[in-house]
């Protein structure tokens, strides 16, 4: 594993290429970005779903990613999720100035997804999510809920995501990708009133 944080004071910027025996993954982030996206994970979904997220987080976003799919898809979108949060983490570094919270209520026709995040230095994923079915398409449903948790774990952040409404899954999975997206947007936000301050009682938001 090989990761290149930003400078202190240059842009929020990382990389970060992680290797195992199931997959190899690169994901390239820049939080201060226009929310341009390239996502090529082989998992057609995926990549419209990672494409919502940083295109309305206003993340510029690189993703490669090679992984046993003749397997299942499992592997490679819970190692996205690791590498995106990790990323994250590190783009922030001390977190100092940030707004730290974020939170959204996104309507994809007929569904509607709330997603609340605390950059706290403490992973937490409350998930309140319900599909109809297994698949959307060839998806996993199920690796909905793993990708948002191997986010927050590795991020170290809470994340919380309730359902309010929906029947489609394919409108329940991509509200919930883009009210994390809004949510983080805030979150990482600078705060123009902290004046650099760290935004905790602590002084710290390492966990």
């Amino acid at each position: 594993m090989d990761a290149t944080p930003a400078p202190l004071g240059a842009a929020r910027m990382a990389k970060l290429t992680r290797r195992t025996s199931e997959t190899e993954i690169t994901v390239r982030l820049n939080l201060d970005g226009t929310g341009q996206v390239k996502t090529a994970t082989g998992i057609g979904f995926f990549d419209h779903m990672l494409t919502a997220l940083g295109r309305h987080a206003m993340f510029d976003l690189e993703i490669e990613a090679q992984g046993d799919l003749h397997v299942d898809d499992h592997h490679t979108v819970e190692d996205v999720g690791i590498v995106l949060g990790q990323l994250i983490l590190k783009a922030l570094g001390d977190k100092r100035g940030i707004t730290r919270y974020g939170q959204a209520l996104v309507p994809m026709d007929e569904a509607l997804v709330e997603a609340a995040v605390d950059l706290s230095g403490r992973a937490a994923l409350g998930w309140q999510v319900s599909f109809t079915a297994d698949k959307i398409g060839t998806f996993d449903t199920q690796l909905a809920e793993e990708f948002f948790r191997a986010l927050s774990a590795n991020g170290l952040f809470n994340l919380h995501l309730i359902q309010k409404a929906g029947r489609n899954d394919h409108h329940i999975a991509e509200a919930c990708f883009k009210a994390v997206a809004r949510a983080l947007r805030m979150a990482v936000g600078l705060d123009p009133r902290a004046g650099g301050a760290i935004p905790s009682t602590k002084g710290s938001l390492a966990g």
